[in-house]
Parts: structure tokens; sequence; C-alpha cells
């Protein structure tokens, strides 16, 4: 029992936890609505700029896309790719007209861009939805490291996160969970320099590890659950090849570069983050601080995802280590490359830092959704008249409810990529609020009705082709349908809103304050 406790993953990882802990402590101060939802709208762009970097670069990036890239190639370094691309659109287009907008939440934007109850119901809606999608994965990888490196049950996992949400967001609101992203996202950059570094130094650069591999020849193995471009390779005895999941059509690239360039910018806990800068101009300047950061970050990613799969094609680490590799969708290959490179200390850090990844980005889906769900749902329709504490107290009572609801979806995703279902989340955050906020913000002619078609219709699509895929035809099926669905959404409120006609009579009051200069430091 000693033994365990004094290891060196257990000691990062208490670490890591007392920090959270004590930051939270600090900041459990939350007079208002605003200090609870927004953090008092308070932070410089350096400190929002890793917070966004820290919610944005999730479980999918310091897990998933070193896993997509181990199991596909550089066809897994490509959504590192459409993930850059995504942040860059959010910079130019939509974080300085959203922060001279200022709000609490999301659906805010709708509610107040059209005077609708009706908008912001429906955009609750699409906000749970799209944060169901994204704290699975999250959960997911939790769990996952929890019973793979600390011999606890999967259920365990989900359980356990799931109650430090509840703690970190409930007590610290937006103010304890922007420091704690801002800090959490420098542990897990930390971790890939430092595993970049050994791995150079024991002779795993770049150029070598791409002679490893593609020095390794065999059959393809049709029936096995993993890819590696039909290399075979024996863990435990057991071949590993075939030929997986793969992009094999130029439509299929199309699909997911709409899907995850656009998805970000509809997905609600980044979008709520620019609620939190002081001014426009300081909202610009954490989108591009946030821009720096993940580039960096992806680089990491896919070179210690490649690094991985030289090791496992090569047969250089112990049978426990490989076989971890190909454990649960290609989750662990960050820990189990980690482990082969630097030994049990080196596997502690990025244990610690993959916790990082978990919690910072469950936090903005939870503060995000715990918005929707107490001032959107509960003190638009049901208590109006809520004082600032009582709205404070709703916030922290829709964090419980919550952490119920997505600890169950959670424990419906065990054997999934985390990087695949981050995907499809994506592809609802595109094909609803990528089209509501890029028109809504830029096309004054955008209707209520038109956004309600918007938001209906994306998501109504997003849902079949992602939950019925037998029931389209062939020539329409994607493994991340976004060349379908975001089209869907973008004509649907466009069509619509010409039908209508009915634009808010203050539309160009709203135009000038999203794109006014003179509204900078509104």
């Amino acid at each position: 029992m000693l033994e365990t406790l004094l290891s060196p993953k257990m000691l990062l990882t208490i670490i890591l936890m007392g920090t959270i802990v004590y930051i939270t402590y600090l900041t459990k101060k939350n007079e208002n609505a605003s200090d609870f939802f927004v953090g008092g709208r308070g932070f410089g762009w350096f400190t929002n700029g890793s917070a966004i970097g820290g919610d944005y670069l999730s479980a999918a990036t310091f897990l998933g896309i070193a896993g997509l890239t181990f199991q596909l190639g550089y066809d897994g370094a490509y959504y590192a790719l459409c993930f850059s691309i995504g942040l860059t659109l959010l910079a130019i287009f939509v974080a300085g007209p959203l922060r001279r907008f200022g709000a609490y939440t999301v659906a805010d934007f709708l509610g107040y861009r059209f005077h609708s109850k009706r908008a912001r119901l429906v955009a609750v809606l699409v906000v749970f939805s799209i944060s169901g999608f994204y704290a699975a994965p999250q959960l997911l990888g939790a769990a996952q490291i929890l019973s793979m490196f600390f011999g606890t049950s999967y259920e365990f996992g989900i359980i356990f996160t799931c109650a430090v949400m509840i703690f970190y967001v409930g007590v610290g609101g937006m103010k304890g969970t922007t420091i704690n992203q801002a800090l959490e996202l420098w542990i897990r950059l930390a971790a890939f320099v430092i595993m970049a570094v050994v791995a150079i130094y024991g002779g795993l650069h770049y150029d070598k590890v791409l002679d490893g591999i593609n020095s390794v020849t065999g059959p393809i193995a049709d029936t096995s659950p993993y890819a590696l471009d039909g290399k075979d390779v024996e863990v435990d005895g057991e071949a590993w090849s075939g030929t997986g999941f793969y992009f094999p059509t130029f439509w299929d690239t199309i699909s997911i570069t709409i899907a995850l360039a656009l998805g970000t910018i509809g997905l609600p806990h980044i979008l709520l983050r620019f609620y939190t800068n002081p001014s426009a101009k300081a909202a610009r300047k954490s989108a591009l601080m946030a821009i720096g950061i993940a580039s960096v970050f992806f680089l990491f990613a896919v070179y210690l995802g490649t690094v991985g799969r030289g090791i496992f094609i090569s047969g250089e680490a112990s049978d426990q280590v490989m076989s971890d590799m190909v454990t649960g969708g290609n989750n662990m290959v960050i820990p189990s490359t980690a482990q082969a490179l630097g030994g049990e200390w080196l596997l502690g850090l990025v244990i610690a830092g993959a916790f990082a990844a978990v919690f910072s980005n469950l936090s903005g889906l939870f503060i995000a959704s715990s918005g929707a769900l107490a001032h959107d749902l509960y003190g638009t329709f049901i208590k109006k008249d809520m004082t600032e504490k009582q709205r404070v107290m709703a916030g922290k009572v829709a964090i419980l409810v919550l952490a119920v609801v997505y600890g169950a979806l959670g424990l419906l995703v065990k054997d999934a990529s985390i990087g695949h279902l981050v995907a499809l989340a994506f592809t609802v955050a595109a094909s609803t609020f990528a089209p509501i906020f890029i028109l809504g913000i830029w096309w004054r002619r955008m209707t209520e009705k038109g956004a309600i078609a918007g938001l209906l219709v994306g998501l109504i699509v997003s849902m079949w082709m992602i939950f019925l895929p037998g029931t389209v035809p062939d020539f329409l099926t994607f493994k991340v349908p976004g060349i379908v669905t975001v089209p869907a959404g973008f004509l649907a409120v466009i069509i619509v809103s010409l039908i209508d006609r009915r634009v808010p009579a203050d539309v160009n009051d709203f135009m000038k304050k999203v794109h006014s200069k003179e509204a900078e430091s509104i």
C-alpha cells in the first residue's frame, strides 16, 4: 500500500489534485452571477489565452491526436491541422464581436439578438447536445487512465471524475475554473516537451522513427481492429494490423475539414471564454495566443504519436506497454509511450498532464452547461426574479445535475475512440452554432425563425447521420458527416430568414455594438 502511495504516478497526481483544491479554495467567493459564470470579466489576454488553450486542448488533443496519429499515420495528424484552422477562424470572425456583445451564456446571444425566448430555449437544447458529446470522451479518458494505471474500475473512474468536477466548478465558478485551466495547460505542455526531449535524446528523432516504420512489412489481416498501414506486429503473441479507420476519398477529407474547422466556432465552452475578457481587444489577443499554443501542442502530439507508432512496430517495448497502446481505442498511446521512454517518473508526469487535460476541458463544459440550465432555463422561464445569490446557487445545483447526466453518458462510451467522439461533437457544433454566430454577427437579414430553423435542422440532420447511418444513402455516408450537416444548417438559416423577412427592429444598433471600434472597451 505504501509503495503504491509513493509511486511517481500517485505522487504527481496527488500534487495536481492538491493544487486544484488550493486554487479552488482561494477563488470560492462568487458573490454574483458575473463572478460565477464569467469570472467578473476581469481576466487579461495572457491568463484567458492560456485558459482558452487549456479548455480547447482537451483529452482529445493530449490523448486523442497522438492516438489517431499512432493508428492512422498522417491521416491522424490531419485532425490537428483542422483544429488549428478552427481557432484561426474563431479569432478572425467571432472573438472581438462576441466580447463587444457581452453576456453570460451562449444562448444569451440568440435571446438578445432576436428578443426571443423560443430561440433561447432551442439554443439551450443544442448546448446540452454538444456538451454531452464532448463530455463523454473526456470522462472516458479519465476513467481509462484510472483503470489502466491505478487499477480502479471504469465505473469508479467516471464517478471520481464527476465528483472532482462538482467541487472544482461548483465551488470555484468561472474564476477558479479559469486559473486552473491556465495552470493545467502549462502542465500538459511541459509533459509533452519533456517527452519529446527524452525521445530525441534517446535517438528517436523523426526521420529515424519514420525509417523504422517504413522498414516493417507484412500481410494485411483485415479482421484485426487496428490499422498500422498493413504492418503486422505481435503483442502477447497476437498480430495487430489491418485496414482500420481511414480517409478513403477526397470527399471524406473535405467532410472532416468542414466539421472540425467550423466546429470550433460553435463550441459553447470556447465561446463562453470570450465573455470573460475585459475588452474586445483582449478577446482577440487571447484567441491569437491560444492559436500559437495550440499549434505547438499539436506539433508535439503528432511527433509523439509517431514515436509511439515506431516503438510499437519495432516491438522494442515490454509486452504490457505494447498491449496498453492498443487498448480502448488507442487512447493510451501517450502514457504508454512515456512509460517506454522514461519509466515510471515520466509516466507519472504524463498521467498528471492527462488528468489536467480532462479536468480543464470538463470544467469548461460544466460551467457552460450550468449557465444554460440555471441562467437560460431556470432564470428565464421558471423564476424570473432571482437575486444574484439565487442565480449563483442555481448554477451550483445545475453542476450536480450535470454530473449525473454526463456521468451516465461516460458509462456508455467505454471502448470508443476519444478523437473520433470529439470529431462528432465538432460536427454538431459546426452544423448548429457555427451558422448562427457567423451569420448572426455578419448578416443583418437573419431572423428569429431563421435562427431556430438553422439550429433544429443542423441538430436533427447531425444526429440522424451519426446515430442512424444505415438509413443514409451510401454516397452521403461519412465517418464525420460535416460535408452534409453543415451546409444543411447554413441553408436553413438563410432560406427561412429570406422567406420570413422579420428582421429585428434594432438590428442596426446590434451591428453597431458588435462591430464598432467605439465599443472596443465595452
